[in-house]
C-alpha cells in the first residue's frame, strides 16, 4: 500500500467543477458565526458536488484570511451567495422547488439514517448557528427536520462535523 499524490488522484480542476453534474443539494449556513465552520463547509461542499451554498444573516462571506484557512481553495469552485434575511432566502428556494430541510432537534425529527431522498427532488439543507440552532422562522418554514442520533452526553455536534456527516450521508443515497 502507498499514499497516493495528489496528481494520482485523478481530481477535476477548478474550471472543470463549474461544468461537472452537481448533486441536488444546496447547503444554507443560517447565522453561523464561526468563519472556520464556514471555511469547512465550503471544503466538503466541494468534495460532494453540492450545488451551491447560501450564506445568510452575521455569517461570514468569503474573500477572507479564516475562511479560506480550512476552504483551501473551495470558495472558488463552490458557488455561493449571500442574503441578509434566512427566512426570505428560504422562501425564495421554496417558491424554485426545493424541499426545505433543518438539520435540528425538534418534536417532528426524522433520523438521518431513516431519510430517503426522491429522484428528480431538490433539497435545501439548513444548517443553525453554533448556540441557538436553526432560526425560528425558518423552522416554521421547513418540510422536514433531520436529527443525526446521538448518545453521549452533549446534545450537539460542531456545525462543521454535523455538515459532513449530513452530506455524506445524503450523497450515499444519492449515488
Amino acid at each position: 500500500m502507498k499514499k497516493l499524490k495528489l496528481e494520482e488522484l485523478g481530481r477535476v480542476s477548478t474550471e472543470e467543477y463549474k461544468s461537472v453534474v452537481k448533486l441536488p443539494i444546496v447547503i444554507v449556513l443560517d447565522n453561523v458565526r464561526s468563519l472556520h465552520n464556514v471555511g469547512s463547509a465550503f471544503r466538503t461542499a466541494d468534495a460532494f458536488r453540492i450545488e451551491k451554498i447560501f450564506l445568510t444573516g452575521i455569517t461570514g462571506q468569503p474573500p477572507h484570511r479564516e475562511i479560506q484557512k480550512t476552504a483551501l481553495g473551495a470558495t472558488e469552485s463552490v458557488d455561493w451567495e449571500y442574503f441578509k434575511s434566512e427566512s426570505e432566502l428560504v422562501q425564495q428556494l421554496k417558491s424554485e422547488g426545493y424541499t426545505i430541510i433543518i438539520i435540528e432537534q425538534t418534536s417532528e425529527s426524522v433520523a438521518l439514517h431513516h431519510f430517503a431522498p426522491i429522484d428528480g427532488v431538490k433539497y435545501c439543507l439548513v444548517f443553525g448557528n453554533e448556540v441557538n440552532g436553526v432560526s425560528d422562522g425558518v423552522i416554521d418554514q421547513a418540510d422536514l427536520a433531520i436529527e443525526i442520533p446521538q448518545s453521549g452526553t452533549k446534545h450537539s455536534i460542531n456545525v462543521s462535523v454535523c455538515i459532513g456527516i449530513v452530506v455524506w450521508e445524503m450523497a450515499k443515497k444519492f449515488i
